[in-house]
């Protein structure tokens, strides 16, 4: 039996980075106030989601592998990109559209990894995953440079599009993103109050280097 690697739970309270940009802010908090039916959407996705049901799991190393570089997810608790984005494969929820050239998103996603794979293999004779974190970044770098050029029989551009497509749509609908960023969550039903140029809800916080 190959082994499946490892998944980090993601840590709202302890992601170091978040607390630095905007120190005591945490939109989970505010879950209590919105209505049960959007509670009941957000904070499940602080649970690590279930084992993969898309990615073998060769697949699935890879995969976390390229999401956490897409993201920069290097150090800390980490939201699971790969896992959502699994989730959204095994469900079969795409974007509802892909490029002419390009096959279905759950194959695309299936292929691309398998040549990353491949491009790890010939440069560094090791598989993507095995690969330190700056050789992999390497590897990803080259399938940006090459534009709308060809990549395995693929558009670059287009694969490229796909990465980023679902990586960034699973990190930025994760409450650590939020808290990040500073957004706080749905304003379903309280709504913001003070609206304006530097107007802050209650619970909202100045960002560490503005004060």
């Amino acid at each position: 039996m190959r082994a499946v690697p490892q998944r980090r739970v993601p840590d709202q309270a302890a992601h170091g980075i978040d607390r630095m940009i905007l120190p005591g802010f945490d939109p989970v908090a505010q879950a209590g106030h919105g209505d049960p039916a959007t509670a009941g959407v957000v904070l499940p996705r602080l649970s690590l989601p279930s084992d993969m049901r898309f990615f073998t799991p060769d697949e699935e190393a890879t995969a976390i592998a390229l999401c956490d570089r897409l993201l920069g997810q290097d150090t800390g608790p980490l939201v699971p990109v790969a896992a959502f984005v699994d989730a959204r494969l095994a469900a079969a929820e795409t974007d509802g559209w892909r490029y002419a050239d390009m096959p279905e998103d759950g194959q695309a996603w299936r292929d691309s990894l398998h040549y990353l794979d491949a491009d790890a293999h010939a440069k560094f004779s090791r598989g993507f995953a095995k690969c330190a974190a700056a050789d992999q970044a390497a590897v990803i770098q080259s399938v940006q440079d090459l534009g709308s050029g060809d990549w395995h029989g693929l558009k670059a551009a287009n694969v490229w599009s796909l990465w980023t497509r679902y990586a960034c749509t699973a990190f930025y609908a994760h409450p650590s993103a939020w808290t990040e960023i500073g957004f706080p969550g749905p304003a379903c039903p309280p709504g913001y109050k003070n609206n304006g140029i530097d107007g802050r809800e209650p619970f909202e916080v100045r960002e560490a280097a503005a004060e």
